[in-house]
């Protein structure tokens, strides 16, 4: 179709559609009609599948709905499959519901079974506590009537004529059950009454209702069923006619010269608010963190009702106070000798030549630096216990302990040295432990060797020999060739006979350290003498400051044992720490008596070194501080591998140095070098001295980054020689004054920007322009100072000799006059050194 303008029509073809006109407008009043056609609505007719049905197809399945309404794709057999999903999914919900109101019924119906048994058991509590009650009520009512009858029949005969008396007493028995009956059927309604009101009140009160759920969730607080409880508990002792009071405990309370306000209360077992009270009231403002001194305490016990029981820190040793044993109870025991003897005297060889052992070789330098324990049968089955001291000076207190644990002493001089040092040493040590001694008289295989100037040497000592008439035994012995020795076993047998040895072994064991250490591997390891009892594989023991649990047993073979009874030396292993050497050791029954007194002697010996190391004076004080001025001081940390020698070290140090100089050791331990010695000896410029012991590898990189000189040594004399030298650095250097010549003034001018100038005459040696001088006056000394100028005519010189004439001036001082003298001499230095 076209318009009159020839063009096209604009429209849509397809079924369905309708041709129709639309007027158009434009600008300047300008119109166009347009031919537009309009799409109608399309209408779905289903198919025919009904009729074809009929004809004989497939009838549709009215579950699958219209499938006209179906979503485009989807196919019967996809309706039906989702159906069934849908179906199966329905089932699984009912299914699932149907269960889970099942287990909320079983549930529901086990609470209700739990209630009504818990009704029923209180209900049969209260009924037979009711029961309880209504027959005392009913026994007391009993009494009650029998002595109301009495008194009535009393009475009644009293006021009864005689003649009447048998009417009179027959007539009240008569009269008498009626208002008594009566009377016990009211009692009996009432207390019925009152037990039902009480029941009622007790099950309304013991259960939780809704509202009283909601009324407390709503922001109130609801008891708790102990609350529930303890009131009910109240209510039934009110029923049963009052409330019972519980009994007062009275309890000792142990008192230490203080102790905290919690653990005040925790000791009588009252609330720790009760006690702040308390004290608060006695005028204490204190919290419970805060410590109460013992009469404060004492009297807040008493308040409270208890009783204390005062106790001093000291008395948990009382745990390992000694027991004395029994005689019949006492056992025979080997005897414990010790070695003893100048250095080199040959002590350790002959007690090789008793083991068939060498140990000479193991130590530095062939001088013993340890006590060595050692177990010897002889020959005819006897055991001895042989302990081997150092003979060194250094080891002075380690041959003490020594002396202080044995039986019998060996006294070995050499036949070819006769006593020396050391050896007075020793016998001054054995003497005072008054304990027997054996001479034995080394070396006589020497040709030089004089066994009768040592018996006569030892005399000087008040040591008389048998030989000399006296009761001490002495055999001549030569460790290298064996002769003598089994004449020296024979005499410690018979010494030890004489002495009639014995201990106890079924007891706690008792035991010495002779010496500590701390092994790598193994820990603080501890050589004990065993002294009384039998050491075990795991007690529990306390030695010194440290505890532990005895963890092996090693004798002096190297073999691990279970036990060592008296006189027996073995390593314990198991400690917490190196304990001191000589400390004693005690076995206890449990772990928490050791601890507490292992703390308790640490505390001790803390507050003892505190109390040494400081000034409590002013004078004190400034003394103190005086001599931190005056004396210079030589810090040093040491580390040894054994107790016993770090001592020994820290000993020898004392010793070294004068008023001027002191060696101070600042900390000495046992065990290897670690960095924490590095930082303290970092912190305190101090040098490292390891003796038998070295640095770990970080311990040594540390030491190198930070500049600390770490030392090592193997023998003791190298160490105090070095250390002796080392702090003779720290000396003042001697000032010496060495007199160079006498010069005589003749005459004094006034020069103006010099002052008085002296016109001397040198009379004896010479006159240096850096000497010092002294200006006397009637041989008197008036001042003392340095040349200021020295003048040869006009010029400045060095020196002048004598017999010649020059100008002097003195720095600081113009008064010199005529006919002084003056004393010219020089300073110099000399380097001292300590002895």
């Amino acid at each position: 179709m076209n318009d009159n303008d020839g063009k096209k029509t604009l429209g849509v073809r397809g079924p369905g559609a309708r041709p129709g006109n639309v007027k158009q407008s434009f600008s300047h009043g300008r119109t166009k009609n347009v031919v537009v056609e309009t799409k109608r609505k399309r209408v779905v007719v289903p198919k025919p599948a009904a009729g074809k049905a009929a004809a004989g197809g497939a009838a549709p399945n009215p579950a699958l709905g219209d499938p006209a309404k179906r979503p485009a794709g989807i196919s019967d057999a996809e309706m039906e499959r989702r159906l069934k999903a849908l179906q199966a999914a329905k089932a699984r919900e009912g299914e699932e519901a149907a269960q889970r109101e099942a287990d909320e019924k079983s549930r529901e119906e086990d609470r209700q079974r739990r209630r009504e048994e818990a009704e029923a058991k209180e209900r049969e509590e209260r009924e037979r506590e009711e029961a309880l009650k209504a027959k005392a009520e009913e026994e007391q009512r009993k009494a009650r009537e029998t002595e109301e009858a009495a008194k009535r029949a009393a009475a009644a005969a009293a006021a009864v004529p005689e003649d009447e008396a048998p009417a009179g007493r027959s007539t009240s028995k008569a009269a008498a059950p009626a208002p008594r009956k009566k009377e016990r059927e009211a009692d009996t309604q009432e207390r019925d009454a009152r037990a039902a009101k009480v029941r009622e009140d007790n099950r309304r009160s013991g259960k939780l209702t809704l509202n009283q759920a909601l009324a407390g969730g709503e922001g109130g607080r609801t008891k708790s069923m102990a609350a529930m409880k303890r009131k009910q508990e109240r209510a039934r002792q009110k029923a049963m006619g009052g409330t019972v009071e519980r009994e007062k405990i009275v309890r000792d309370v142990q008192l230490p010269e203080a102790i905290m306000v919690s653990e005040l209360a925790n000791r009588m077992a009252e609330r720790v608010g009760a006690v702040v009270k308390a004290l608060m009231q006695n005028g204490m403002m204190v919290t419970q963190n805060q410590t109460i001194d013992a009469d404060t305490a004492e009297l807040i016990i008493e308040e409270f009702g208890h009783r204390a029981i005062r106790v001093s820190d000291s008395d948990v040793e009382d745990v390992i106070a000694s027991v004395e044993d029994r005689d019949e109870d006492l056992q025979p025991r080997p005897p414990v000798v010790t070695i003893m003897g100048h250095v080199d005297h040959g002590k350790t060889s002959l007690l090789d030549a008793i083991r068939n052992a060498k140990v000479v070789a193991s130590e530095a330098g062939g001088i013993t630096q340890h006590i060595g324990a050692y177990q010897v049968t002889t020959d005819n089955g006897s055991v001895l216990t042989f302990l081997d001291t150092p003979g060194h000076a250094a080891f002075t207190s380690m041959r003490a302990r020594g002396a202080h644990v044995t039986d019998i002493v060996v006294l070995v001089v050499a036949a070819d040295d006769a006593v020396m040092p050391q050896t007075v040493e020793a016998i001054n040590h054995a003497k005072a432990a008054k304990v027997p001694m054996i001479v034995a008289i080394n070396k006589i295989d020497k040709p030089q060797a004089n066994p009768t100037k040592v018996r006569t040497d030892l005399l000087q000592h008040e040591v008389v020999v048998e030989a000399m008439s006296g009761e001490v035994q002495d055999v001549e012995v030569s460790a290298l060739t064996g002769e003598g020795l089994d004449e020296l076993l024979e005499a410690i047998a018979l010494q030890a006979e004489i002495l009639e040895l014995k201990a106890n072994p079924n007891r706690f064991a008792e035991g010495a350290v002779i010496e500590a250490k701390l092994d790598v591997g193994r820990g603080p390891v501890a050589t004990v003498l065993v002294q009384k009892g039998t050491l075990k594989q795991g007690d529990i023991f306390v030695v010194g400051e440290q505890w532990g649990k005895v963890r092996a047993l090693i004798d002096d073979k190297g073999e691990r044992i279970t036990e060592a009874g008296p006189s027996v030396p073995v390593e314990v292993l198991g400690l917490n720490g190196t304990p001191e050497a000589g400390d004693v050791l005690n076995v206890v029954e449990t772990e928490a008596q050791a601890r507490e007194i292992a703390e308790y002697r640490e505390n001790a010996s803390k507050a003892k070194r505190a109390a040494v190391g400081a000034a409590t004076t002013l004078d004190q004080l400034m003394a103190k501080a005086k001599a931190d001025e005056t004396v210079a001081e030589l810090p040093i940390l040491v580390k040894a591998d054994v107790q016993g020698s770090a001592e020994a070290i820290v000993q020898a140090m004392e010793k070294i140095g004068n008023d001027e100089v002191r060696v101070r050791v600042l900390h000495s331990g046992v065990g290897a070098i670690t960095e924490t010695d590095v930082g303290l000896a970092e912190a305190s410029g101090a040098p490292i001295m390891g003796f038998n012991v070295r640095a770990n590898a970080s311990a040594r990189n540390t030491a190198n980054q930070k500049g600390v000189e770490i030392r090592y040594y193997s023998v003791i004399y190298d160490l105090v020689d070095d250390v002796k030298k080392a702090a003779s650095g720290l000396l003042s250097a001697e000032i010496r004054e060495k007199f160079i010549g006498y010069a005589l003034i003749k005459e004094v001018f006034k020069v103006s920007g010099v002052g008085k100038v002296a016109g001397c005459l040198v009379t004896e040696g010479v006159a240096r322009r850096s000497a010092g001088v002294r200006l006397l006056r009637d041989d008197v000394v008036v001042h003392e100072g340095n040349l200021k100028t020295l003048k040869r005519f006009k010029d400045e010189v060095k020196e002048v000799t004598s017999g010649q004439e020059c100008g002097m001036a003195f720095e600081n001082y113009d008064d010199i006059r005529p006919g002084d003298v003056i004393e010219i001499f020089e300073r110099e230095e000399v380097e001292r050194k300590l002895a």
